[in-house]
């Protein structure tokens, strides 16, 4: 808000906050939208999304985890939000327990209590690489009912690797919780493997994955996504959009069909900046002790660790602001795990972003005492 404030007042800053692209949705999917809304598909559609949109989705995913997926396991939302708030409707009941990790996409807790349960984070620490551990799951597990991850990482870039999301499977089956994937970003992925919870055989059963065409295509403003899952929770999420969304304009679901129809290439496209900019950050942060990234393997943000600087995630986000007119998230605004870190979003251009954690970067060695 400080931010706003200041470039509303005329003072010049780089937004390095927001999780939005920087090129604008592709003007074919805009132009296939138009042609779809004249063409006359803007009244009531199908409620679980079309037969054709939902078949794509599920070839995607059959295509990208191997696991067979049809029609049958997807209904489409009003994007990745709604999805994550029909999920938990699905697998939790008012004054049950949903449990998530922190740090944390900041609408997390307010989405597990909007359905009326009790959220209770558990850490994933930055001495782990951030990645989340089976046994601090299983001592946080008595009560719950579900368990919401996110990989790619917002805010940390980590990517959970294959070992991570199996122990995750074996803990959620251990203690009979329901495993609810965001994996928005799954086509930003810079070093390593994507396992989606799809792919865990042993939790498929007890498993909804979340995602959307918002981050993979830059249609944020779309709203449009999905959620997969077994036939028998599909179902019931079918009849939950009918008593409360009904469903996704018509012509927006064309566009997307449209999009996905496109092929890898235009994914690929839509991620390139991001994969440049981190490149160029790996290399940046490669010279200083002062600021250290976490694991940037995914997605399209940095988090720094500045604690050799004395501050707090907090306090070094306002000194910047204030001294170099660079907005950086606190890593305190998403959660306790990431205090002392501030979160930086590659969605400047690259000049742009080159000089922005530059100037980051000489900022936190200015502030980090020196060794005798």
């Amino acid at each position: 808000m400080r931010a706003r404030d200041m470039i509303a007042a005329g003072t010049p800053v780089i937004e390095l906050t927001i999780g939005e692209h920087d090129i604008r949705t592709d003007p074919r999917i805009l132009d296939e939208m138009h042609r779809r809304a004249k063409a006359g598909h803007t009244g009531y559609a199908s409620v679980p999304g079309t037969k054709a949109l939902r078949d794509a989705v599920a070839a995607r995913v059959t295509a990208r985890t191997g696991v067979p997926t049809t029609r049958d396991n997807v209904v489409v939302t009003p994007g990745g939000q709604a999805g994550l708030f029909a999920a938990h409707t699905a697998v939790l009941d008012p004054g049950d327990t949903g449990l998530f990790i922190d740090p944390y996409y900041t609408t997390y807790p307010g989405t597990v209590r909007g359905v009326g349960a009790k959220p209770r984070a558990i850490k994933a620490r930055p001495r782990h690489g951030f990645q989340p551990q089976a046994a601090d799951i299983a001592a946080q597990a008595d009560g719950a009912r579900s368990l919401l991850i996110n990989s790619p990482n917002n805010p940390t870039g980590v990517v959970y690797t294959p070992e991570t999301m199996q122990s995750i499977a074996r803990t959620c089956a251990d203690h009979d919780l329901w495993l609810v994937s965001d994996e928005v970003y799954d086509t930003q992925i810079w070093n390593g493997t994507h396992l989606s919870a799809w792919q865990l055989e042993e939790t498929r059963n007890r498993t909804l994955v979340v995602n959307s065409m918002s981050k993979s295509f830059a249609m944020t403003g779309s709203r449009i996504g999905w959620i997969l899952g077994p036939e028998h929770v599909i179902a019931h999420l079918i009849d939950l959009s009918t008593h409360t969304t009904y469903g996704v304009p018509g012509y927006i679901q064309d566009a997307a069909l449209f999009a996905l129809q496109a092929g890898e290439q235009l994914e690929a496209d839509i991620a390139a900046p991001f994969r440049r900019r981190r490149a160029m950050a790996v290399e940046l942060l490669a010279h200083t002790n002062a600021a250290k990234s976490a694991p940037c393997d995914g997605a399209m943000y940095l988090m720094l660790d500045i604690r050799a600087t004395g501050l707090s995630g907090e306090g070094f986000a306002n000194r910047l602001l204030d001294q170099e007119r660079i907005a950086v998230m606190p890593g305190e605004s998403f959660g306790e795990a990431a205090a002392g870190h501030v979160r930086v979003a590659m969605t400047v251009a690259d000049e742009m972003f080159a000089e922005a954690l530059g100037r980051i970067i000489h900022f936190a060695e200015a502030l980090t005492p020196r060794g005798p």
